[in-house]
């Protein structure tokens, strides 16, 4: 029988890294394999129709969690349901380590024998080394998107493979921003600003009434500024509706459009997250900003063990991109970082030197990391298939 392999992710930027293993996946076994699981709308292209909707997993932060327990609990009454129902060759658990961990771990204190491995480690050097324990307890295997991770992990007794980040697949490759343009009528001299508020509602619900007043603020200084606003679905609704009172032409696109709208955009004001990456990867200056809520900063104030939030920054040691988060995510504060990097100039050209060093850090070199993914997912397979005849 065609194997099949169960796949969970439980946000937008780990629903992108999933369809790219599904894609490897369906490319080494020529199509000869079958995928169920839970995931959005990149995933959904790639063959795999979600057990239900991503958005209801896609929420972060300790405050924003509580009130949606009861929710997230019977979601995951349902996925190990259906995953006993199913029962898959291998499980593969893409980041939301909240939600992919309880699943892990219930899948665990049942007794359950089918391989889990894990995709996208915690990150255990800003945090608590005691999540690779947790970690080591409740997977089988581990996929590292970075070179210094899998020495964390290993010294808990889990195999642990650096397999590289996906993104790091589109370096080279820039969209048609020209084309961008003419599509949705915006001139080729007009400065365009790419915002990007977020993929979970608890984000988008903070950051968009700051983004909307700098957006304001900038137009007084670029004569003719458009934004534009790529979305994911989990949240393009309501982003749709906030900005459609914005005083700024903003333009709100989908997936399919993201890479043309960076390739056509001036720079880029963004929520701390993968995103910083895909900008990067497009030559896009950008600013990082967040705002959680007060309690939830408080928490995590005294968990952090980095000095910054953006991976780039990380990877350098060092601020290339402005990360401005809680009380100094201001309108006011957010103009002053964003508007040299919206023309040529030293600041401008600084940051995209920084941001191309943070990913020759990334770099592995040789096979895609999708296919090194994918290669490692269809060695635990072959591990099931042998001793449950699947």
């Amino acid at each position: 029988m065609t194997p099949l392999i169960y796949i969970i992710a439980g946000e937008p930027s780990g629903d992108i890294l999933a369809a790219r293993l599904i894609k490897a996946l369906k490319q080494l076994t020529d199509g000869q394999i079958r995928f169920a699981g839970i995931g959005g709308e990149a995933m959904r292209a790639e063959g795999l129709p979600s057990l239900f909707p991503q958005a209801d997993l896609a929420v972060m932060g300790f405050a924003e969690v509580v009130p949606r327990i009861p929710k997230i609990l019977r979601r995951l009454k349902e996925t190990l349901a259906d995953i006993e129902a199913k029962k898959p060759a291998l499980i593969v658990t893409v980041d939301s380590w909240g939600f992919t961990g309880r699943v892990a771990k219930k899948l665990k204190e049942s007794g359950s024998t089918i391989p889990r491995l894990h995709y996208v480690a915690p990150m255990v050097w800003a945090w608590k080394e005691k999540r690779a324990r947790a970690l080591a307890e409740r997977v089988d295997a581990l996929m590292c998107l970075l070179p210094n991770e899998p020495a964390y992990f290993e010294r808990h007794g889990l195999k642990a493979v650096h397999v590289g980040h996906p993104v790091l697949e589109r370096r080279g490759e820039m969209g048609d921003g020209q084309g961008f343009r003419r599509r949705h009528g915006i001139a080729s001299d007009a400065p365009l600003l790419c915002i990007l508020p977020g993929s979970r509602t608890s984000e988008t619900s903070r950051l968009l009434p700051v983004f909307a007043e700098t957006a304001a603020l900038m137009a007084d200084r670029y004569l003719g500024l458009r934004v534009v606003v790529p979305s994911v679905e989990t949240v393009s609704d309501s982003v749709r509706r906030a900005v459609a009172d914005w005083t700024v032409p903003a333009l709100v696109v989908g997936a399919d459009e993201k890479w043309d709208a960076f390739a056509a955009a001036d720079a880029a004001l963004a929520a701390s997250g993968t995103v910083a990456l895909e900008l990067a990867v497009s030559k896009v200056p950008m600013v990082i900003a967040y705002r959680v809520a007060a309690m939830t900063a408080a928490i995590v104030r005294r968990l952090l063990t980095i000095k910054y939030v953006c991976l780039l920054n990380i990877l350098v040691d060092r601020l290339v991109v402005p990360e401005l988060l809680q009380e100094n995510c201001t309108p006011s504060r957010l103009l002053k970082e964003l508007d040299p990097l919206m023309h040529d100039g030293p600041e401008r050209r600084l940051q995209l030197e920084g941001c191309e060093e943070a990913l020759d850090a990334l770099g592995v070199g040789g096979e895609s990391p999708s296919l090194r993914a994918a290669r490692q997912a269809l060695s635990m397979v072959c591990i099931n298939s042998a001793t449950t005849g699947v």
